[in-house]
């Protein structure tokens, strides 16, 4: 080392050398590839260079907006060219992208940008007068469309330079959680930078790859993809939600590496798949939450698209860690859905006073490492409950295999207390969904009298003949007594809430007793 320089301390020239920031590193690939597509949007395709310019545009344009290091930038936008244009531009100045779903109400999105409090916000047309509703009257507004364009027209094209940090943050995605208000998890650079190295080395994606953000660009799922691939020089085609024509054609264009596939469409895209005689030109892998999709469909999707599934488990909070790294064969109904840990992570098994749990016994999983987030944004609460003792505890419980597996038990707050024992209902939902004439199941507690809570079904058929007592029967013997379920409520399966990732919203179907 240098004369002077304590080993343990780097000095301030190495330590910003050895730092990278999306923006920086997002340049970088542009200068290397300008002539590459980098984003592919109907018919509109944007290389690296051009996209590159409209970024420095955009960056300057925010700079001139009063927008710098720090500040948080308002972004409601469906999936479109110009989100990730928001989010690399604001990257590239240190400002953080606040990201808003437009699927919530004027209220939901007002407690978001309450807590953000943007010093600019980016807005799609048709979102305007929802907004106006909901931001503070006197904050800059910028529509996508004419406007937006205008102004990047005017811009210079290179903003002036910043200087910025790896844990400098990027953006701010507002989590769906089952129960209470958004919280925003605030995502550095460090973050998104090890999750993309995590995406190549843990899952094998190509330097050139191509990705479709179908899923909404608003959390994490098409976020993190669509970063990684465009840090690596690939390309991301945008569609706007689930089309299922758009999809076919990706599909059957491009050779892609991963196609996420969420619970509660698979099986109406088994259907569009069939009626189109799609013929994927080829698909390394597809899916998401493996356990939240009838296994018999996991079969048929995998033999459809000749893919693996994805057997996931990671989260807004960390990325693809802690627990996304094996796959679901193809063709074949899955005996077990048991995950497997990444590397570049570390992961611990505990009980409620922190201590680590034996093999076999159910524990909350608490992870580390560098894909992780940088906390709730201004949730001392939130930060307190979750990180302790140097370790991200995700309030998902899992118990731990003879082979090392990670077999998801439930969350820590579905817990149902019957009578003094403790009931996950993901226990129970496995052996219902097993049954092929089951389309949707969900297990929720509701209070009894005697037993203080109960766990109930709500299921959807593929046969009407399947009764109350035939779904009871699939998890005799396969549980104690005291876990089988003591009601079942037959209901359609587009009837089942589901937030904007697919999940199932219990807390929905457990308000139904309150409104009886």
């Amino acid at each position: 080392m240098p004369d002077g320089t304590d080993a343990h301390t780097p000095p301030t020239e190495v330590s910003r050398a050895a730092g990278g920031t999306v923006g920086r590193l997002f340049a970088a690939t542009a200068r290397l590839w300008p002539q590459r597509t980098a984003l592919i949007q109907g018919e509109r395709r944007l290389s690296y260079g051009a996209l590159a310019e409209r970024v420095d545009r955009l960056a300057s344009v925010m700079r001139a907006r009063g927008v710098g290091r720090g500040d948080r930038v308002g972004l409601l936008s469906r999936n479109d060219m110009a989100f990730i244009e928001v989010e690399l531009a604001a990257a590239g100045i240190g400002a953080i992208t606040a990201s808003l779903n437009w699927r919530l109400s004027p209220d939901e999105l007002a407690q978001c940008i309450d807590l953000a409090e943007p010093g600019l916000l980016v807005v799609q047309p048709e979102y305007a007068e929802i907004l106006a509703g909901a931001a503070p009257r006197g904050t800059p507004r910028l529509v996508i469309g004419d406007d937006y364009e205008a102004a990047l027209a005017q811009a210079p094209g290179a903003p002036p330079a910043v200087d910025l940090e790896p844990e400098d943050g990027l953006v701010i995605i507002f989590t769906s959680g089952t129960t209470g208000l958004p919280k925003g998890a605030l995502i550095s650079h460090r973050a998104m930078l090890a999750r993309a190295m995590i995406f190549a080395a843990e899952l094998a994606a190509p330097a050139a790859d191509t990705f479709v953000a179908w899923t909404p660009l608003f959390h994490m799922g098409a976020n993190d993809f669509a970063l990684a691939t465009l840090l690596r020089g690939g390309t991301v085609v945008i569609v706007d939600g689930y089309r299922p024509r758009e999809l076919i054609t990706a599909i059957e264009t491009h050779r892609i590496h991963y196609l996420p596939l969420i619970p509660g469409m698979i099986g109406e895209f088994l259907d569009a798949l069939e009626a189109a005689k799609a013929q994927p030109r080829g698909l390394g892998m597809i899916g998401a939450m493996a356990d939240l999709v009838p296994r018999q469909q996991l079969a048929e999707i995998t033999a459809r698209l000749r893919a693996p599934y994805l057997n996931t488990f990671g989260s807004t909070e960390t990325g693809i860690p802690p627990a996304t790294a094996n796959f679901l064969a193809i063709g074949e109904v899955p005996r077990s859905l048991a995950k497997r840990q990444n590397g570049f992570c570390e992961v611990r098994l505990v009980d409620a006073d922190d201590n680590e749990v034996p093999d076999g016994q159910p524990g909350e999983l608490a992870m580390r490492g560098p894909s992780l987030f940088s906390g709730y944004w201004r949730n001392d609460r939130a930060n307190r409950e979750s990180f302790r003792n140097g370790w991200f505890h995700m309030g998902d419980v899992f118990r731990r295999l003879p082979d090392g597996g990670l077999e998801f038990v439930d969350r820590v707050k579905y817990l149902i207390k019957s009578g003094g024992e403790n009931i996950y209902p993901a226990e129970i939902e496995q052996h219902i969904l097993a049954d092929p004439r089951i389309a949707e199941a969900v297990v929720v507690r509701k209070p009894d009298p005697r037993w203080g809570e109960i766990p109930v079904v709500f299921a959807a058929r593929n046969d009407d003949d399947l009764t109350a007592e035939a779904v009871i029967e699939t998890c005799r013997g396969r549980l104690a007594g005291y876990k089988l379920p003591k009601e079942v409520h037959f209901i359609d399966l587009d009837a089942f809430p589901r937030s904007t990732t697919g999940k199932i919203q219990r807390h929905e179907l457990e308000a139904r007793w309150h409104e009886d």
